[in-house]
């Protein structure tokens, strides 16, 4: 729910407003300031919550499950339609699977949490993943992102400075970079123009981060192969969204951080 200045004008014994997750964009913080409201943020509350579901998300779009369960909604049955865009979990084109992922990610010393119990970058193939962090998006991004630093040690991943020149090598690109001014409208015609072909995206991040019809166009084009968000842009999202229509995508109604224990 978005508390706008109206809402906030009505809850006359209001004194806090506290948010779990990554963000408080839905909070108008001008009129909260206005009003004398503290407004807090649990970070960090849904690392893992998130992370599953982006694992999650990969996933679906690698084996092409998104097809294959309309096919069954629908009665009808097409294995080897299925079957020609499904991949195993260990590859993906002609690259490892998550070989070359990048991740514009809010980078913080928590954010290799969900790996703990023995999961890891290198388990999962990601031997030579990248990652990405707009200046300005996390404090303290440049320093964990450093060659040899603790960060890139504990995830695996490789730190990129140049997100164009990066974005071609990319098979997967998973987007959780926050909303802020630098990175409203970010993934637009321009930098989508530079990813391979065929490339997967999943974007938990907030929905103004990408360009909604450029996305679409690059999914109906097959330029984009396939897909999947959780944050909208706006939300509640209208009827005529692109995103209810366009081909190749997995989408789900903000629910990723949304866990009983990531809300704990």
């Amino acid at each position: 729910m978005e508390l706008k200045p109206y809402r906030i004008k009505k809850a006359k014994n209001l004194q806090l407003l506290l948010t779990s997750g990554i963000g408080s964009d839905h909070i108008d913080l001008k009129a909260a300031t206005e009003a004398g409201l503290t407004v807090a943020e649990v970070t960090g509350s849904n690392i893992v919550s998130v992370a599953e579901d982006e694992l999650m998300r990969i996933l679906i779009l690698v084996r092409n499950f998104s097809p294959c369960c309309h096919q069954a909604i629908n009665a009808e049955w097409n294995i080897a339609a299925i079957a020609e865009q499904a991949l195993n979990g260990e590859k993906y084109g002609s690259n490892i699977i998550c070989r070359r992922p990048v991740v514009l990610e809010d980078v913080s010393s928590d954010c290799n949490e969900p790996f703990e119990d023995g999961l890891s970058v290198d388990a999962l193939g990601c031997w030579n993943s990248l990652f990405y962090a707009a200046a300005g998006s996390a404090p303290g991004c440049f320093r964990y992102g450093c060659p040899g630093s603790e960060l890139e040690k504990q995830t695996g991943a490789k730190f990129e400075e140049d997100l164009d020149a990066m974005l071609p090598k990319c098979d997967i690109i998973v987007i959780n970079t926050p909303l802020i001014e630098k990175t409203k409208g970010m993934f637009g015609e321009n930098k989508i123009a530079k990813l391979k072909r065929r490339v997967l995206i999943v974007k938990n991040a907030r929905g103004a981060i990408m360009d909604t019809q450029a996305i679409a166009d690059a999914c109906s084009s097959g330029h984009v192969a396939g897909y999947s968000g959780d944050v909208w842009f706006p939300q509640p999202a209208p009827k005529d969204h692109p995103r209810h229509y366009m081909p190749n995508h997995v989408i789900t109604p903000h629910i990723s951080g949304t866990t009983i224990d990531a809300q704990l």
